[in-house]
């Protein structure tokens, strides 16, 4: 199982391309972290403002050590989530049916 994140994050005016560098500085090293399953990170062909997130860890502790991490905090919070106009996140675990 697990543990899984979406997240929209949309671009305050004039501020995307910003938010796109931002996002391309901290995708490799967040794929790279021990508990990263899959890090994908999408954007809205319709508006370039719009960033969606499909991300999934081996645990919630994974998760929080991806937030804590010195990339995450340097340019996800520190450069481009100061930029947004909103900020969107799901939690969700892998479920198979029986």
């Amino acid at each position: 199982m697990a543990y899984v994140v979406t997240a929209k994050w949309t671009a305050k005016k004039g501020a995307a391309d910003e938010v796109a560098e931002a996002i391309a500085k901290l995708v490799g090293p967040a794929r790279a972290e021990p508990g990263s399953v899959l890090y994908q990170c999408h954007r809205d062909p319709e508006d370039p403002n719009v960033f969606f997130f499909y991300e999934q860890f081996a645990s919630p502790d994974a998760y929080q050590a991806h937030i804590d991490s010195p990339h995450m905090q340097e340019h996800g919070f520190g450069t481009a989530i100061p930029l947004l106009e909103s900020r969107e996140r799901q939690f969700y675990e892998t479920w198979e049916p029986a």
